[in-house]
């Protein structure tokens, strides 16, 4: 079943089981209150009787003295409402209309038969559910004013009919605006299916961002910037392996033309071994090449190549310094280190890994650097933060957004994937890489870890 079809479903059940309940409520309600409201009534009525009575007590006794009756000129005034008077000692004296419908109160031995006294006694004890009963205290005894359930339930359930019409009308009406409704949530649901088939069919670029409002938006914002990732990243796919194949083409196209012009004896004397010396350096850098593509591809993947330990930063410094010594003193580059702020000295990370990262970014700066090399250590909002500076000409605006990426390199670079690969170690240390430009000029590396604690 579709979802919109679920949603419609729940929501129509839903809305039956309301008016279901609210049926029920509304039963019990409106008879109450109007159980309630002729209970009144006939409070109000029986105290006029009751006053009544007091007043015509004696000339009502005179004349049933004559008459050898007892004759009562009171009766209820509203149609419906009867009446029955009891003495002190419990006994029905009169009915008024009786269940034969008497239009005056008329002495019990004249009026009622026995079965109907048997009724009358019944109402009076309250056995019997179908009246409503108050009683009133009257000179004679007692006054019982009822009124039967028939006629209320009657007006209940008329109210109730066209309460629940209403209801009705108003439920199937908000039915009708459900469906609408959910038409148009569903229907960036069904746009953002479609756009997720382009993905799965690996058509990124053509993946459109779908407006929607709440988490549906978040949703569809989330499946457009994925799309927009998995784009770049197939595109940097087929750079790499492009790059790959050219860097990889040009040490190999040495050594086999070399190779071939040895055998063939197209080289002769000191030529022979200078062809093997080019021979040995092209696999030399060959050999670094497939190193360096295997080690990003392991950093790449969720192989657990790293070795998490605790570094001091101080020492790595050193060590990084201490390798890179015979090529500064080679180019005639001065290196400063300063670790003066650089409150927590430690960090956890892959200590060979990290090395290698740094032995990366420095040598490229030793690359580029006129004169000077200024690493700068310290601690930042509870992070280490290394600088990596120099004088030379600093990177090209153009080249900045692109320079961790794989095979891009500058104007003096080796294979282009010596930051590519710093930037992967210092992302599975938890830490962070940017490149920019100094205002006096010159290049700037900082990288950014998490303490150590």
């Amino acid at each position: 079943m579709k979802l919109v079809h679920q949603i419609n479903l729940a929501f129509g059940i839903a809305l039956v089981l309301v008016l279901v309940v609210a049926g029920f409520v509304l039963h019990y309600v409106l008879l109450d209150h109007l159980i309630g409201a002729q209970k009144e009534d006939l409070k109000a009525m029986s105290v006029e009787m009751t006053t009544s009575l007091k007043m015509e007590i004696l000339p009502l006794e005179s004349r049933a003295a004559k008459q050898g009756t007892m004759a009562m000129p009171v009766t209820p005034s509203k149609a419906g409402i009867s009446a029955i008077l009891t003495d002190k000692t419990g006994s029905i004296i009169a009915m008024s209309p009786s269940p034969l419908e008497m239009k005056h109160m008329q002495p019990l031995a004249a009026a009622v038969s026995s079965t109907e006294a048997q009724s009358a006694q019944k109402i009076l004890d309250g056995f019997d559910k179908n009246y409503i009963t108050v009683d009133q205290l009257t000179p004679q005894g007692k006054l019982t004013l009822y009124t039967p359930m028939s006629k209320i339930r009657m007006i209940e359930q008329a109210l109730l009919k066209r309460l629940l019409i209403i209801f009705g009308t108003a439920g199937l009406a908000m039915f009708l605006f459900s469906l609408f409704i959910t038409r148009k949530l569903i229907r960036p649901l069904i746009r953002l299916r479609d756009e997720l088939a382009k993905v799965k069919e690996r058509r990124f670029a053509d993946v459109t961002f779908i407006k929607a409002g709440g988490e549906i938006g978040s949703v569809a914002a989330s499946v457009y910037d994925m799309a927009k990732e998995l784009n770049r990243f197939n595109h940097v796919q087929k750079q790499f392996f492009q790059n790959a194949s050219h860097e990889l083409k040009t040490p190999l196209m040495s050594i086999s033309g070399y190779a071939e012009g040895i055998r063939d004896g197209v080289f002769e004397g000191d030529n022979v071994r200078k062809g093997l010396d080019i021979i040995m350096n092209e696999s030399a850098r060959l050999k670094k090449l497939v190193t360096e593509m295997t080690l990003l591809a392991k950093l790449d993947s969720e192989e657990d190549v790293f070795k998490d330990e605790e570094i001091c930063v101080r020492e790595l410094l050193t060590e990084t310094v201490e390798r890179l010594n015979p090529l500064l003193v080679k180019k005639g580059i001065i290196l400063h280190t300063e670790c003066g702020k650089l409150h927590a000295g430690t960090l956890r990370a892959d200590r060979d890994k990290l090395l290698q990262a740094m032995l990366n970014v420095v040598s490229n700066a030793v690359r580029y650097a006129r004169q000077h090399i200024y690493i700068h250590a310290e601690t930042r909002d509870g992070r280490i933060v290394i600088r990596v500076s120099d004088d030379g000409p600093g990177i090209p605006e153009d080249l900045l957004p692109y320079l961790f990426h794989r095979f891009v390199k500058g104007k003096d670079g080796e294979s282009g994937l010596g930051l590519a690969i710093s930037r992967a170690i210092v992302e599975r240390c938890g830490g962070l890489i940017r490149a920019g430009n100094a205002r006096g000029g010159g290049a700037v590396i900082s990288l950014q870890f998490p303490g150590a604690g």
